[in-house]
């Protein structure tokens, strides 16, 4: 069923629900898909190339999560903050891209960059919203990496909505090497989430409490629990426990980022390959509540 709102953006509605769980989404303006949960929005997926005015042109980037909301509509994530321009909401790429014709940072978009192909499925699954894109890590016209992305959105159950997140990528004609950060003592790249301005910032592990900035530490979670405009929030990331190389190493700043790093650093690894005709999948949830 289609039908339009006052602005006249087109509302596609996802499965027929119970009002209490209607499931949506609608286009805006820029390339970018939102979802809503009973008419509240929950996310925005943006698949075209996004560039706030006044941001240098190398910092334009497609195909991440921003922003996203907890069932209350707090919005915790930041996009193109000006400490880290690169920094996207809820996003994924690595610092070190290696192929046999060169290296390239896809953290930083240096001679890579992220385009959307087109739409594998926009449809309901179990009551909630699902979508699925095609996209390509492209080096200049030719793409070299596969990569689906899968999001999958749920009702908000009570003040917790979770969202479920599968990613596979693919090497398409030769091996694509992944390297998180070569900087001592670091290895951030991977999945991570940038956080909005906020107050009384609180990040938190499977292991407790993490009290100063952290790297290449593994654990089974990490979450970040602060206060936005006064409105206390939480926005965890579970990387799923048949992921390979789990428990990952994590990217913790008290500045506002946490980030799941893959494959991570370790003496006996430093890298990951794709190969051509072996998909690498990752799977992870997203959890964001309203503080009590």
């Amino acid at each position: 069923m289609i039908r339009k709102d006052k602005t006249g953006f087109v509302f596609f509605v996802l499965a027929a629900l119970p009002a209490a769980a209607q499931m949506e989404w609608r286009e805006l303006p820029g390339q970018r898909i939102e979802v809503l949960d009973s008419g509240r929005p929950a996310l925005v997926y943006n698949y075209g190339p996004q560039l706030p005015a006044g941001v240098p042109e190398d910092r334009r980037r497609c195909c991440y999560i921003f922003p996203l909301w907890t069932p209350d509509g707090v919005s915790m994530l930041d996009d193109f903050p000006k400490d880290h321009y690169h920094h996207h909401g809820l996003f994924w790429a690595w610092p070190v891209v290696e192929t046999p014709s060169g290296k390239f940072d896809l953290w930083m978009y240096r001679g890579i960059e992220h385009r959307f192909v087109g739409w594998i499925r926009r449809d309901p699954r179990e009551g909630a919203a699902q979508l699925v894109a095609d996209n390509g890590w492209y080096v200049k016209d030719e793409r070299i990496v596969r990569e689906i992305v899968e999001i999958l959105v749920h009702p908000a159950q009570g003040k917790e909505r979770r969202v479920d997140i599968a990613l596979e990528w693919e090497a398409l004609k030769a091996p694509v090497t992944l390297r998180g950060s070569q900087e001592q003592g670091k290895s951030y790249g991977g999945f991570s989430a940038r956080f909005a301005p906020r107050e009384g910032t609180v990040i938190r592990s499977s292991e407790g409490p993490v009290t100063k900035d952290e790297d290449l530490v593994p654990h089974r979670w990490a979450e970040l629990e602060a206060a936005y405009q006064g409105r206390k929030a939480v926005l965890r990331i579970t990387p799923q426990e048949s992921n390979p190389g789990v428990p990952y190493q994590w990217c913790l700043r008290d500045y506002g980022f946490i980030g799941a790093s893959f494959p991570g650093r370790t003496p006996e690894s430093n890298g990951y390959t794709l190969q051509p005709g072996a998909p690498l999948r990752l799977r992870f949830t997203v959890t964001v509540s309203d503080a009590r």
